[in-house]
């Protein structure tokens, strides 16, 4: 199956990627149609685990060979552009979050589709670069660097999907609590997802058409993976009474990640 997987298109392989980490948004939405509630353990544990995952994925599977790969390009300093694309990717979504911050603060006294529309649109946003980071990362399969592999592209796009679960709960619950049936509320929640695909395909594709501004995706996506993971995945799983036992769970996938890169990358 991997073998399969490996001879196709980069552009192919991550618009299957990206619609397997939409698929695990739609089966998170998918709760709203069972659940009036989800166990907060699960969701936190499995928040970890993909954490874990995208801090090693950051590292080994992006920066790294950003690193390196801006070497043999003989860039002056050669860390110099993947430093500045590190920083590009984490400071684009903390404008981001800083937009709808103010937003929300200027619409304080929202109404109910206000709110919605507040929810549904910072998701979908979120999904953007997500689905490019998985873009970027199979696009660069093409070029055989050291690091770069299928595998661990497939790894990268595994802990987004983990992370993709409670996200779609997280839209379609609170949809449902709005007053909105149950099956418009699973699907709001799963279109959010959408964004990915159309963002994974236009990644791998700037990838495969300029070389030279390869280092810079890469470290661009390891800076935006990053900031998501500083920033909203490990702090909602510490929310846990256990934060301890969450806490591990981080550090579980990111060994993960790290013997699969290492041991087969």
């Amino acid at each position: 199956m991997i073998n399969w997987f490996s001879n196709l298109n980069p552009v192919l392989e991550a618009f299957i990627a990206t619609m397997f980490t939409w698929s695990i948004t739609i089966l998170g939405a998918s709760l709203v149609l069972f659940f009036k509630k989800t166990n907060k353990n699960i969701m936190d544990a499995t928040l970890g685990i993909a954490g874990g995952v995208m801090i090693s994925a950051a590292f080994f599977s992006l920066l790294l060979p950003a690193l390196e790969l801006s070497d043999k390009l003989e860039f002056k300093p050669y860390y110099l552009v993947p430093t500045i694309g590190f920083l590009l990717g984490g400071i684009l979504l903390f404008i981001g979050d800083k937009f709808f911050d103010y937003y929300n603060k200027k619409h304080k006294k929202q109404n109910s589709t206000k709110r919605i529309i507040m929810l549904i649109s910072s998701i979908t946003l979120h999904n953007i670069p997500e689905g490019m980071v998985v873009g970027v990362a199979f696009g660069s399969t093409f070029y055989n660097i050291d690091g770069v592999t299928v595998l661990s592209a497939i790894m990268l796009a595994i802990g987004i999907a983990l992370q993709n679960f409670p996200e779609g709960t997280a839209i379609s619950l609170p949809l449902r609590r709005e007053g909105m049936s149950r099956f418009k509320s699973f699907l709001i929640g799963s279109l959010t997802g959408i964004v990915e695909p159309i963002s994974g395909v236009i990644g791998a594709l700037l990838v495969l058409k300029v070389r030279n501004i390869l280092p810079i995706l890469l470290s661009f996506a390891a800076g935006a993976m990053i900031y998501v993971v500083v920033e909203e995945i490990v702090p909602e799983s510490q929310t846990n009474k256990r934060k301890d036992l969450m806490a591990l769970f981080t550090l579980i996938g990111f060994s993960l990640m790290m013997i699969l890169d290492v041991a087969f990358g």
